[in-house]
This record gives C-alpha cells, structure tokens and sequence, in this order.
C-alpha cells in the first residue's frame, strides 16, 4: 500500500509539474496575445486618427474644387463675352473700314469734279476776257 501511495504522489507530482509548466505557457501565451491586441488597438487608433485627417482634407479639397469649377465657370462666361465683344468689335471694324473705303472715294470723285469744274471755270473765265476784250 505504501509503495502504490508513494507512487500515486510521484505521479501526482509529475501531474502537478506538467500542469504548472501549462499554466505558465499558457500566462506567456496570455501576455503575449495582451501585448499584441494592445499593439493592434494602438495601431487603429492611430489610424482612426489619420482616417479622420484624410476625410477633412478630402472635404476641404471638394469644396476647393467646387469653388474652381465655379470659377471656372465665372471665367468661361467671361471668356464667351468677351469673344462675342470681339467679334462685334471686328465686325464694327470691317463696317468702319467700308465707310472709310465709299468716303475715300466719293472724296477722289469730288476731288475731281472740283478738278475739271476748276478748269472749266478757267477756260470759260479766259474766253469771257477774251470777249470782254473784243467788246472793247
């Protein structure tokens, strides 16, 4: 009986000693697994935080763009004006340079009917001397 008790302890104790070995690996395990989910927890946090940070600047950037495209829009309206304001001023242009074309030359026109009424005045200013000259 003794010796079966002796023997019951011994194994008790291999028992007890595997046991402890499992429960120390297992506290290892335990502290480890702590340390990472602390490590993971820390490492979401952080991305919250830049999460956060890249949403603002997204907001801020689609407004920034919102306001471009508006004054964009501001800019090619601008831009059609002034090229419809170009195109009159063209148009007025080639009508101002055909007026100046028709007075140049109606000008050149009267220019030399002065011309040969000048010189019809003469001749007949000469043949009234010369008869005023027969008259005498």
């Amino acid at each position: 009986g003794r010796k079966g008790l002796e023997q019951r302890t011994y194994q008790d104790d291999e028992r007890i000693a595997t046991l402890e070995q499992q429960l120390a690996e297992a506290q290892l395990i335990a502290e480890d697994s702590d340390r990472k989910y602390d490590e993971v927890a820390r490492r979401i946090a952080i991305m919250e935080v830049d999460l956060e940070r890249a949403e603002d600047r997204a907001e801020a950037a689609e407004a920034k763009t919102l306001e471009l495209e508006e004054e964009l829009k501001v800019v090619g309206n601008n831009m059609k004006s002034l090229e419809n304001s170009e195109q009159e001023a063209i148009q007025r242009e080639e009508s101002y340079e055909e007026q100046i074309r028709d007075l140049t030359t109606r000008l050149k026109d009267a220019e030399q009917r002065a011309d040969l009424a000048e010189r019809t005045m003469a001749k007949l200013q000469k043949e009234v001397d010369r008869l005023e000259g027969n008259i005498r």
